[in-house]
C-alpha cells in the first residue's frame, strides 16, 4: 500500500493514532453496555453504574482516571471493573499495529473503523451472545465506503478490481457460514452469518489468500478453544460459545498473515 501522506514519520503516525484509540476505547465502553439494551448512545451522559453520579470531566480521561482514583468511583468508592482502562488500552494499542500494518494509506481508516467495531462485537458476543444488528448492519455500508475510497486511492494509483473483490468476498463468505448455519442450527445462529459477510468484504478486499485463512482460522482456533474448555471441564458439548471472537481473531489472522501463509500452502502443493 502507497503512502498518500508523503513522508509522514512513523511514530508520529502511531502517536495520533493510539491516542485516537484511546478516545474511541472510551467510547466503545459505552457502547458495549448500552447497544445490547438499546440505550442512546448520547444521553444521559456517563455516570456511575452503582451509585448514579455523573462522570466528572476529569475522571473520564481514558486509563489515566482509572489510575489516579485506583480503580473506585470518586463518589461511592465502589470498585470500576478493570474492564475499562483494558478496553481503552488495548483499542489504543490495536490502533497502534494497524497504523503500523497500513502506514498513511487509504487503507487506514477502513481498517482502523473495522479493529473498533471488532472490539465492540467480541465483547458484546462474549457478555450477551449477540452481535447487534445496529452495529454489524450499519458497518456494511459505512466498510463498503470506506474500502472504495481505499480502492480510489486519491492521490496515487486506482485498484478497483479490490473493491470488486471485496464484494464477492463479502457473498462468498455469507453464503459459506449461511449454509453451515442451515447444516447445523445449533452450532451457528444467524449474527455469525451477517457478520461472516462484513468480514468477507475486509478480508477479499486484500486478497483471496487472506480470505480463505482468516475464513479456516476462525474455525481452527474455535475449535482448539472448545476442545480446551472441553478437556479442562469447563464446557459440556452443550454449552454455548460465543463464535463472534473466533471470527474476529480468524480475520485478524487473515489480514496480518494470510498472504504469507496462502503463499506457503500453494508452496507445498506446487
Amino acid at each position: 500500500m502507497q503512502s498518500v501522506l508523503g513522508e509522514v514519520p512513523l511514530w508520529y503516525l502511531l502517536v495520533c493514532v493510539v491516542g485516537i484509540g484511546l478516545l474511541i476505547g472510551s467510547f466503545l465502553n459505552v457502547v458495549v453496555w448500552r447497544v445490547p439494551r438499546g440505550e442512546s448512545l448520547v444521553r444521559p451522559g456517563s455516570a456511575c453504574p452503582k451509585c448514579g453520579h455523573a462522570i466528572r470531566p476529569r475522571d473520564n480521561v481514558p486509563v489515566l482516571s482509572w489510575l489516579v482514583l485506583r480503580g473506585r468511583c470518586r463518589d461511592c468508592h465502589e470498585p470500576i471493573s478493570v474492564r475499562y482502562p483494558l478496553v481503552e488500552g488495548g483499542t489504543a494499542a490495536l490502533f497502534g499495529l494497524t497504523a503500523w500494518w497500513a502506514g498513511a494509506t487509504w487503507a487506514l481508516p477502513a481498517f482502523l473503523y473495522l479493529a473498533a467495531i471488532a472490539v465492540a462485537l467480541a465483547l458484546i458476543d462474549i457478555d450477551t451472545k449477540r452481535l447487534p444488528d445496529a452495529i454489524v448492519l450499519t458497518s456494511y455500508p459505512a466498510g463498503a465506503a470506506l474500502l472504495a475510497l481505499a480502492s480510489w486511492n486519491p492521490g496515487g494509483a486506482s485498484d478497483w478490481s479490490a473493491f470488486v473483490r471485496a464484494l464477492l468476498g463479502c457473498a462468498v463468505l455469507f453464503a459459506g457460514y449461511f449454509v453451515v448455519m442451515f447444516i447445523y442450527p445449533a452450532g451457528m445462529g444467524f449474527g455469525d452469518v451477517k457478520l461472516a459477510g462484513l468480514l468477507g468484504l475486509y478480508l477479499a478486499w486484500l486478497g483471496w489468500g487472506e480470505l480463505t485463512v482468516g475464513a479456516f482460522a476462525a474455525f481452527l482456533v474455535g475449535g482448539v478453544f472448545s476442545l480446551a474448555l472441553l478437556a479442562a471441564g469447563r464446557a459440556s458439548r452443550k454449552s454455548g460459545i460465543p463464535f463472534g471472537p473466533w471470527m474476529i481473531a480468524g480475520a485478524a489472522i487473515g489480514v496480518a498473515a494470510g498472504e504469507s501463509l496462502w503463499g506457503a500452502y500453494l508452496g507445498l502443493l506446487g
